[in-house]
């Protein structure tokens, strides 16, 4: 897009943008017609631009804003969206409700920054460039990860959250509810999970060094009711975002064993709530009543959650407790397996099969991409390659390289960056050159890749402003891949950001500054090949 037209600088990028000449005011007796099924979509934008712009936007059978749903449109998917502004309307058409949301988010876009902030609303009248738009997204899965069991963030945060995804056409909010250091959500059938497993006595400062790990003397504590998450749900898809639950098994357990002792390998043992970092060698045993808790725990989440994908995590769990415990051996050989490590797989396989029994897909963390049952949907995030081993045997797959999704990693090695993950940069190009299904990949292995996320792991991360500082721009790169595909251009996408920065300056988010030397200068390593190369 021209930069003589920064206000056609929409992010992600559409697949296709004419521009009409002229323009269209919107003033306080402008009015909206949805016709049958298009409501939602005009509450969103009444809800959205409506009071930040100071325009009532009232429904009207003679409303100048016009929401469609139109069957004939059907090449446009469940996302795609048809928008023509002219100097005296404006359409918005799709073939399913969602495609409807998509356009209300480019039409938040198209008007001026300060519409999304209430900024000047005296004025009482906006204009919008006469465009003509027609969008369809590359990828069906765009997600981004939060931990909020590291450090718990209230409710109304994630509302916020939501909606900045929503702005960035992401569909995806993956809840990371549970872990060694927290467990979040409430269960009924079993309460201590939070009024124990929810606080932990203090927190570890910084990242383990040479000399003594530092820890905090503050306890950290948190859990959502039911009545928020059910809330959160629907403010979500209300945006046309699905929440993804993950609650973790067998690993990353520490928080239910602090709860309940009897669930793990040593049953006389008691536990505190972990208050490190890094990967905990407690994990659930595997006994029957193991498994009554984690159906309970699943049954709970699946009512709160109508996702069709529930995450059980699955990753890093060492196996030392099983091989050492009579029972877990015990366990292995009734089963017929080669030993005690062999029992993940089993594990996971008998979880992954209840939830397919109820109607659910499971989701899990790949360690190898091959190792988990065909029913799984397959987040690879340890190597490039094991998104695309998932793929040729057959997963569906979320590809999620760490070396180039994980926002809990420094941007530069500037001085100023806030305390992150040990690990080289992830900057904002690395983010953006990021191919989930690269073109040298069949079509067939291509076909299986849902899409991707981003993933914030929060040990280090305390606050909102450290959330969103992470996150922006780096999720504008990969919102703008995830929607455009290789329709992105890196010096494309620059010049749209810059632009795009005013909307997220109106909105209050602490993105990082786009500087020469975090676009020009950085490095960053390639995700083929590992070697570093300048940005420009």
């Amino acid at each position: 897009m021209p930069a003589s037209r920064p206000h056609l600088a929409l992010l992600p990028r559409p697949t296709k943008v004419s521009p009409l000449g002229g323009r269209l005011v919107l003033d306080r007796d402008t009015a909206v017609r949805a016709l049958p099924g298009a409501e939602p979509a005009a509450a969103l934008l009444r809800s959205l631009v409506g009071p930040a712009a100071g325009l009532p936007l009232a429904p009207s059978p003679e409303g100048r804003i016009v929401l469609a749903l139109d069957e004939q449109l059907g090449g446009l998917g469940e996302e795609g969206y048809g928008l023509t502004v002219g100097p005296q309307a404006l359409l918005l058409r799709a073939a399913h409700p969602t495609g409807l949301l998509r356009g209300v988010q480019t039409v938040r876009q198209l008007l001026p920054a300060e519409a999304l902030s209430g900024g000047a609303r005296g004025s009482g009248s906006w204009e919008l460039p006469c465009v003509e738009i027609t969008d369809i997204p590359e990828l069906p899965w765009r997600g981004s990860l939060l931990d909020v069991a590291r450090h718990f963030r209230p409710m109304d945060y994630l509302l916020r959250y939501v909606d900045l995804l929503a702005l960035h056409k992401l569909n995806v909010l993956h809840l990371h509810l549970t872990d060694d250091q927290g467990w979040r959500m409430p269960v009924d059938a079993y309460p201590r999970l939070t009024t124990v497993g929810a606080r932990r006595a203090r927190s570890q400062r910084g990242p383990d060094g040479p000399g003594t790990t530092q820890f905090d003397a503050t306890p950290h504590e948190g859990a959502y009711t039911k009545a928020e998450l059910r809330a959160l749900v629907r403010y979500a898809a209300e945006r046309g975002i699905t929440v993804v639950p993950e609650i973790e098994m067998p690993g990353h357990v520490r928080a239910a064993l602090a709860a309940y002792p009897e669930l793990g390998n040593h049953p006389e043992r008691r536990l505190e709530v972990w208050d490190r970092w890094g990967v905990c060698e407690t994990i659930l045993g595997v006994h029957e009543e193991v498994f009554a808790f984690c159906r309970a725990v699943l049954e709970e989440v699946m009512d709160v959650f109508p996702s069709p994908y529930i995450h059980i995590g699955g990753e890093e769990c060492p196996t030392s407790e099983w091989e050492s415990s009579p029972a877990a051996r015990e366990r292995a050989a009734a089963e017929g397996l080669a030993g005690p490590a062999a029992l993940h797989g089993w594990f996971m396989g008998r979880i992954g099969a209840f939830l397919v029994e109820h109607g659910r897909t499971p989701v899990g963390w790949a360690v190898s991409g091959t190792e988990l049952p065909l029913d799984f949907t397959v987040m690879a995030w340890r190597d490039a390659s094991h998104a695309r081993a998932a793929a040729r045997r057959g997963h569906r797959v979320v590809a999620a390289y760490h070396r180039t999704t994980y926002l809990d990693y420094v941007q530069s090695e500037a001085s100023f960056e806030p305390v992150a993950q040990p690990g080289d940069p992830v900057t904002l190009r690395t983010v953006h050159d990021y191919e989930p299904a690269p073109a040298e990949w069949s079509r067939e292995e291509r076909a299986r890749v849902l899409g991707t996320q981003a993933q914030l792991w929060t040990e280090y991360v305390r606050t909102p402003e450290e959330i969103e500082y992470l996150s922006y721009p780096r999720l504008c790169a990969l919102a703008d891949r995830s929607w455009s595909g290789g329709r992105g251009d890196w010096p494309g996408f620059v010049e749209r950001l810059r632009h795009h920065t005013a909307r997220l300056d109106a909105l209050g988010v602490p993105y990082r500054p786009l500087d020469a030397r975090s676009l020009e200068e950085a490095t960053y390593a390639s995700p083929s090949s590992g070697t570093a190369r300048p940005l420009s």
